[in-house]
């Protein structure tokens, strides 16, 4: 059996799973706000249904390729704080623990859903300037905020909102980004294992364990992406009153009035968004890891 890599200093850990996170954000954003969209466009036609190739064709026409790299400021920051945190949180409790017992799956899963939930929270002014920034054009023009920038929307939320804006909707992207940790980061670790032990090394191991990873934790965290959107982007009624309180109201309220399939409006994209960039930023992280370990380590 080949010895296992040696543990990583935590500052290369979060730098390099940042980066990681920021390259593939830089291709996926599009993707993202389709998915944005398309799951809150359920808003305006209850009922509905959205192909991604039709959503995507009409976006360009009427506002153009680049209307989907709206809020990128705001994903970008998310990556800085989000994927630094999330795997690099992981690798440490990984390689900690590691040093005392044999790492299984149990703890893989455990001290991945602990770094993506404490990700999550540090990251939440970034996920809500990112779902509406990302979402402000697909308004009615009567009802958008027409945010200039990134910094311009975070003063906006805390001058017109308050800071506790920005903690909206952080119960559902806490448990989602906790099931992220769980089924991406943990899952992909594991997969990892598996697939080396059934002689899968190298470039096909990243490629394989990632989009398997991409695919278990979509599926499991849509219904909870959708009620982020949905807490993250709503506006007080004639009454002053916000439509959706918690996660679990949220969800059942949809699934009740729109039906169940509502909460997976936009899952194509999703999907693509997920798997996508799950395998490219774990081929950047590996990446530079590797390199680090070459060139420094060696």
């Amino acid at each position: 059996m080949s010895a296992k890599p040696a543990a990583l200093p935590g500052w290369v850990s979060f730098s390099t799973s940042g980066l990681g996170g920021i390259f593939g954000w830089l291709i996926i954003h599009p993707v993202n706000t389709c998915s944005v969209r398309m799951n809150l466009a359920s808003l305006q036609n209850p009922g509905k249904q959205l192909s991604l190739p039709s959503f995507f064709s009409k976006t360009c026409k009427q506002e153009g390729f680049m209307s989907l790299y709206s809020g990128l400021g705001a994903g970008i920051w998310r990556q800085v704080f989000y994927a630094s945190s999330r795997y690099g949180l992981f690798q440490i409790f990984r390689d900690t623990m590691a040093k005392y017992r044999e790492i299984d799956f149990a703890a893989r899963m455990s001290m991945a859903t602990l770094s993506g939930g404490i990700a999550a929270y540090i990251s939440c002014p970034c996920e809500v300037s990112l779902v509406r920034m990302s979402n402000d054009n697909s308004l009615p023009v009567a009802e958008r905020r027409n945010y200039k920038g990134i910094m311009d929307c975070a003063s906006r939320i805390v001058r017109e909102e308050g800071i506790p804006a920005f903690w909206r909707g952080s119960t559902p992207f806490v448990m989602r980004a906790s099931l992220v940790g769980a089924t991406q980061v943990g899952t992909y670790d594991q997969f990892k294992s598996v697939y080396s032990s059934w002689g899968i090394k190298g470039g096909l191991n990243v490629t394989a364990s990632s989009m398997t990873a991409g695919l278990v934790y979509s599926v499991v965290t849509m219904p909870f992406e959708s009620a982020k959107n949905r807490m993250a982007s709503q506006k007080p009624n004639a009454e002053g009153v916000l439509p959706y309180r918690s996660t679990f109201q949220t969800i059942t309220t949809v699934a009740s009035q729109e039906g169940a399939s509502t909460l997976f409006n936009g899952f194509a994209p999703y999907f693509m968004r997920c798997g996508g960039h799950t395998v490219l930023m774990f081929f950047a992280v590996e990446e530079l890891q590797r390199q680090y370990r070459a060139k420094v380590m060696a």
